[in-house]
């Protein structure tokens, strides 16, 4: 196992803001795209050095973060980012497919124009970034289009609730995006989605969601062949 810090600079606190929130934020979005790797060494004194803070705020990030299931701490011996939990993705998958059918139901019993094309936007945003590739552009474009739908649909803190539940099922996205064909199934189920909302059809618009979300789990024995450090039961 490697020890690091953060490996990449790190970014510039806002000293207006409480430390420890920016801090877990910055080290849940590279654990999520796989920066920090499963069975990583994380230093508190190292990240505290680097963040330019003291151990306190780096303490109640990794506290948080081991609330969320994405680090394992022993307490005076080591912390570690932890392996991707399959029960625990399938559990985060079932909840944010029960909000999202009904986000996509919302939207489309009332469809918005405006909203129509920031979503197409979002998508040709991901078609761009595909076209690199680059991969980590492609998923802050997943992530943009997708809370795009919760806020139209008046639930943004629901995004945030999935977000903090979904460590494990985004690690295992990340691990599926770069087989081949997945990146371009994105892109034609967010099409699909769009469409629907656009027409008003609702049930469609749930069908579509349902057929994308349920992408990566199925693909869940090879991503273990494939990574069998990274994944556990």
């Amino acid at each position: 196992m490697r020890r690091v810090t953060t490996g990449a600079p790190t970014p510039r606190l806002d000293r207006s803001r409480h430390a420890a929130i920016q801090v877990l934020d910055h080290l849940r979005e590279r654990i999520v795209a796989l920066d920090l790797p499963p069975g990583m060494l994380l230093s508190r004194a190292e990240l505290a050095a680097d963040f330019g803070v003291s151990q306190t705020p780096v303490r109640d990030a990794l506290m948080r973060l081991e609330e969320e299931g994405l680090v394992d701490v022993f307490p005076q011996h080591k912390t570690m980012v932890s392996r991707i939990d399959i029960r625990s993705a399938e559990q985060a998958h079932f909840l944010r497919r029960a909000i999202e059918l009904e986000v996509a139901s919302t939207l489309a019993s009332d469809p918005d124009a405006l909203l129509v094309n920031r979503l197409r936007a979002a998508i040709e945003r991901q078609r761009s970034a595909l076209a690199l590739p680059d991969y980590a552009e492609f998923a802050s474009a997943d992530q943009s289009f997708h809370r795009q739908m919760y806020d139209a649909a008046r639930v943004p803190q629901l995004w945030d609730e999935v977000c903090r539940r979904s460590g494990h099922i985004d690690r295992l996205r990340r691990l599926h995006l770069p087989v081949g064909g997945k990146a371009q199934a994105i892109l034609r189920d967010h099409r699909r989605i769009v469409d629907a909302i656009a027409r008003g059809d609702a049930e469609d618009a749930q069908r579509r969601v349902r057929e994308h979300l349920g992408g990566t789990l199925a693909h869940v024995a090879a991503i273990r062949a494939r990574y069998p450090d990274y994944v556990t039961n």
